[in-house]
């Protein structure tokens, strides 16, 4: 039996698509655990296996292998009931640009079978919560991209789920609208939502995760809090940048700056044979007199860097060095199989 806490869990999820001569595995043994009040971010690149994961807990696809539950009711036995217990936001926003943002929700409550009256009030307080209520009588098809975000995911909290599925929320989003997005997330999980979100954007996972996945090729290759992970990595470091590789390797190589350093110092720059880095990265304990001996021992090789910063362990970071490549699309937009943007299914 789950645990009392434990929403969602997958063992073992497998999936290929294809024929059967030349099957095309995107799952090979997912196991995931999201807990109750907690964001999990599953994280990795396109064609990693995040959409056809959601998808599988989300109903809408049968594993050809392993279990998943939501809730303790199974996804494929207890289809049915699962639904009643989920939302699904998928990548692109499912809504009607013909209609009115208040149109849009007061027909999903509809769907949902809500009572008429109770389907206005919650309709007028999630129409608030995500400020919308100033566009709430304009047409969708004159809103921005960030606002239509935000009202797919209003449609999504309409019958209050115990689990929203979130397949990259913000993806095509600028920088201001994400940070919007982020805000509006976090007040799902307050007001009570767990969340099971998939996401590209490390920082994203980063600012809102409590527990983050990250999955290459089908696999789970780690799985923690961001802290966690990043400590996985190592120490902070200063990040040191030369006027020529020559110098780079001269502070690199000086036994006085060797000594300071938990760890040796490494060259930073593309993996190429004919490449000479002219950055060099220390590590270090962040601290302010660790710092400045590393920076004294620098200045007494007789080579004055360019500029240097201190830069804590980042989730990219973390993924490059458990995967070998960073967390970035690797030349495919979809998993194979994926069902196109304008024909995704949902399910609240």
């Amino acid at each position: 039996m789950p645990a009392p806490d434990v929403l969602v869990r997958a063992d073992g999820l497998r999936k290929s698509y294809g024929s059967a001569r030349r099957p095309v595995r995107v799952l090979d043994g997912v196991d995931l655990t999201l807990h109750r009040g907690e964001v999990l971010a599953l994280l990795g690149p396109n064609g990693a296996g995040k959409t056809t994961t959601v998808r599988i807990l989300a109903t809408l696809l049968r594993p050809d292998g392993g279990t998943a539950t939501v809730a303790g009711h199974d996804v494929v036995r207890d289809a049915a009931r699962v639904r009643g217990l989920i939302s699904l936001t998928g990548q692109y926003a499912a809504v009607d640009e013909k209609q009115s943002g208040r149109e849009n929700l007061t027909m999903m409550g509809r769907l949902a079978h809500l009572p008429r009256r109770a389907a206005r009030a919650r309709v007028d307080g999630l129409l608030d919560a995500f400020d919308l209520a100033a566009a709430a009588d304009r047409r969708v098809g004159t809103y921005s991209g960030g606002m239509r975000r935000r009202l797919d995911l209003a449609a999504g909290l309409l019958t209050r789920p115990q689990v929203m599925f979130l397949d990259e929320p913000t993806t095509g989003l600028d920088p201001r609208s994400r940070q919007t997005m982020w805000e509006v997330i976090r007040g799902v999980v307050a007001d009570g939502t767990s969340l099971f979100l998939t996401t590209q954007y490390l920082e994203e996972a980063d600012q809102l995760a409590d527990s983050v996945a990250l999955v290459d090729d089908g696999r789970v290759v780690a799985e923690g809090s961001p802290s966690d992970l990043k400590r996985r990595v190592g120490d902070a470091s200063i990040e040191l940048t030369f006027a020529t590789p020559d110098e780079a390797a001269r502070v690199g190589s000086a036994q006085t700056v060797v000594a300071l350093a938990p760890s040796r110092p490494t060259t930073l720059g593309p993996d190429r044979a004919d490449f000479r880095p002219t950055a060099l990265r220390v590590p270090t304990d962040g601290s302010v007199e660790h710092v400045r001996d590393v920076l004294a021992a620098v200045a007494a090789t007789g080579v004055e860097p360019v500029r240097w910063e201190v830069r804590e362990p980042t989730l990219d970071d973390v993924f490059l060095t458990l995967t070998g490549h960073a967390a970035r699309t690797r030349g495919r937009d979809t998993e194979p199989g994926a069902v196109p943007a304008d024909r995704e299914e949902t399910a609240a």
